[in-house]
């Protein structure tokens, strides 16, 4: 049995998605930019689509530009803020995506903004005295702090965020790229001026995403070319993929409590079974506490002399899972989030299992029983 525990790098896509995209790859193919028929029909389908979404949010269809994915609508973001909005300095957080870290260390290297660090309390969360006290003094800022972490699970009260961020003049860009899909989002109603979105994290294809920009907040193009997406982002437009990413988007806003619902079991089914049968297991940033991410369970397994192994391990037994972020893979050093909250210890071992709706129960009784094979062997001393 092959079993798909990986689903916060990536979620198969649903039939209703692919069937949406299909006619646009084989009848509907007109450049968007075109005025002629062809090309009207598929604008007409962007901008449906792009209405699609933005009652999802309940905001104006004009907020919603459509990008590759999170990592450019991250970017586009921060770079605006800098370049175009006049912050003079960017706060985030130790724990978050390096779309966010790398872009506002390059800024920081290429611009001379400021680039810091807000302190988080002892559950990882952002803590909004800090907060404040960073932002008193007066300093043009753009923070970014993402809402649900995407290794560990951890949910940041974005609207207690946004609300310290306006209450001294601060941008508020929040990378809702884990979240965005599988909870109730009134973006109108919530204090953020940008919001990261990638379809492929919702069952929809990869290389489609947007950038929410708060109404009445204008930026100018990060990359250039046309004028299209309003002119904030030039070049012709993923007809296909934003066809995919408003089908998911639908799909999931339609079924969204079902679906939570039924991920929550899976996820409480295998806390349980990892603490029977993994005497010592603990689990990182609270990740299997109702208020965490309720896709994700980050695993911290006691010293074992497999530890080092259990990722290939648990592949050769069908199981695919990861040892945290997919865009971290390949790396040799310690997780940066496990280590900025304080979870990375030598001799342990940190997996990260994540869960959509297409996972079952087969699915994590049949991890639960690779693990438990795995470990059946002499505990280190």
């Amino acid at each position: 049995m092959n079993v798909y525990l990986d689903n916060a790098a990536t979620t198969p896509m649903i039939p209703e998605v692919v069937d949406a995209m299909v006619p646009y790859m084989r009848d509907h193919f007109g450049n968007p930019s075109s005025t002629h028929q062809y090309g009207r029909k598929t604008k007409t389908a962007i901008e449906q689509a792009r209405r699609r979404i933005a009652a999802h949010l309940n905001v104006h269809p004009r907020t919603i530009c459509f990008t590759s994915g999170g990592t450019e609508a991250d970017n586009m973001a921060l770079h605006a803020g800098v370049e175009q909005l006049g912050c003079q300095r960017i706060l985030t957080c130790a724990t978050e995506h390096s779309a966010v870290v790398k872009t506002a260390e390059h800024l920081g290297r290429r611009d001379g903004v400021d680039f810091g660090l807000i302190p988080l309390n002892g559950e990882g969360k952002v803590d909004l005295v800090e907060l404040a006290s960073l932002l008193s003094d007066g300093v043009p800022t753009m923070v970014s702090v993402m809402h649900g972490n995407n290794e560990v699970g951890i949910l940041q009260d974005i609207e207690a965020i946004g609300t310290c961020c306006r209450e001294f003049g601060a941008l508020f860009h929040t990378d809702t790229v884990q979240t965005m899909g599988h909870y109730r989002m009134d973006l109108a109603a919530l204090p953020v001026d940008f919001a990261a979105c990638s379809a492929h994290k919702l069952h929809g294809p990869k290389g489609a995403g947007f950038l929410y920009v708060r109404d009445g907040l204008r930026i100018g193009a990060h990359i250039m070319g046309g004028s299209q997406e309003r002119a904030m982002r030039g070049g012709t437009e993923n007809l296909i993929g934003i066809m995919g990413l408003a089908a998911a988007f639908d799909h999931a806003m339609a079924h969204l409590e079902d679906h939570a619902a039924h991920i929550r079991g899976l996820k409480a089914e295998m806390v349980e079974g990892l603490r029977h049968t993994v005497p010592g297991v603990r689990f990182n940033g609270g990740s299997d506490g109702e208020d965490s991410l309720y896709t994700v369970l980050s695993v911290n397994f006691p010293q074992h002399e497999k530890n080092g192994m259990m990722l290939f391990l648990l592949d050769l037994d069908g199981v695919a899972c990861s040892g945290g972020s997919a865009c971290s893979s390949g790396s040799t050093q310690p997780s940066h989030v496990l280590s900025a909250i304080g979870a990375h210890e030598e001799g342990r071992a940190s997996i990260r299992f994540s869960f959509s709706r297409l996972t079952t129960s087969a699915c994590i009784q049949h991890a639960l029983k690779a693990i438990a094979k795995i470990r059946a062997v002499s505990v280190l001393v």
